[in-house]
């Protein structure tokens, strides 16, 4: 196996550990085990714990961009079919959805996932620029991102359905959507 190919081999490992066991804090060893490398490895291609669960969040975020993107492609309501894909994200990879917000274990770590991540809000900008023209797109953008992220979050955890029961996630969704907009172009 390659350099590269042992990295990737990690990062896939690591992925697939955090999607089985719900749990962020994926251990070296079990990562290591899983790429069928010896348990020095991660540390031969990755300085620390955290840069590799780094590695871990920037196949999350690709991912999540790649669906965002296509989400665009679905409806004519191009803003809440987004925010609905977002939401179904979260819902369907809670970990993944967690740790690519986990600045706390992030941080440090030398992967620099804004440069992985701005681009996305800045996508997101654009998007409420073209549903409205009249729009401070980027105070648009970020409170449909705060919005829609709460709705993620509750979601992923199971607490909307309990907390909100009878409200229908996906009207709440577009509330938020049209709210967001609204607000952007006071």
């Amino acid at each position: 196996m390659t350099g590269d190919d042992t990295r990737s081999a990690l990062v896939a490992a690591g992925v697939a550990l955090l999607e089985e066991t719900g749990s962020p804090d994926v251990g070296l060893r079990e990562i290591a085990r899983r790429a069928g490398v010896s348990h020095g490895a991660p540390r031969r291609y990755f300085p620390t714990h955290r840069s590799l669960l780094a590695a871990i969040a920037r196949e999350g975020l690709r991912d999540l961009g790649e669906e965002l993107a296509a989400a665009v492609h679905t409806s004519d309501d191009v803003l809440t079919a987004v925010a609905g894909t977002y939401v179904d994200f979260a819902r369907r990879r809670p970990a993944m959805f967690t740790l690519i917000f986990r600045h706390d274990l992030l941080e440090g770590s030398g992967a620099e996932l804004r440069q992985t991540s701005r681009p996305l809000f800045e996508w997101l900008v654009t998007l409420v620029a073209q549903a409205d023209s009249a729009a401070d797109a980027e105070r648009g953008a970020a409170a449909l991102w705060v919005g829609i992220h709460g709705i993620a979050v509750l979601s992923s955890t199971g607490a909307l359905g309990v907390a909100a029961v009878g409200v229908d996630e996906n009207e709440l969704i577009d509330q938020v959507v049209r709210n967001s907009l609204r607000s952007a172009t006071r």
